[in-house]
């Protein structure tokens, strides 16, 4: 059985394979393509739409506990793009 996480956009639970996570590095999200780089993570599904409501809901800043701003531009782009491998 895969473990199990929710995605901080639209806050359905998925298979950790059908999510990518998401880390802040310096104020500025970075995608953790092999899942193993340290400190919190976030869960999103590689969709416009679950990233939209977690960028709406300030959801990134809570899940990774921030209390900085965070800036989202390069995970929109790869999200708009389609180049999260998850």
């Amino acid at each position: 059985m895969e473990p199990v996480r929710t995605c901080v956009g639209c806050r359905v639970r998925a298979e950790r394979s059908s999510l990518v996570r998401v880390v802040a590095r310096d104020s500025q999200l970075v995608v953790d393509t092999t899942a193993s780089l340290p400190g919190r993570g976030a869960w999103l599904h590689p969709q416009i739409q679950c990233y939209q409501l977690a960028v709406k809901r300030r959801a990134f800043g809570r899940a990774l506990r921030e209390p900085r701003s965070l800036d989202t531009a390069a995970l929109e782009i790869s999200v708009r793009e389609n180049r999260l491998n998850g």
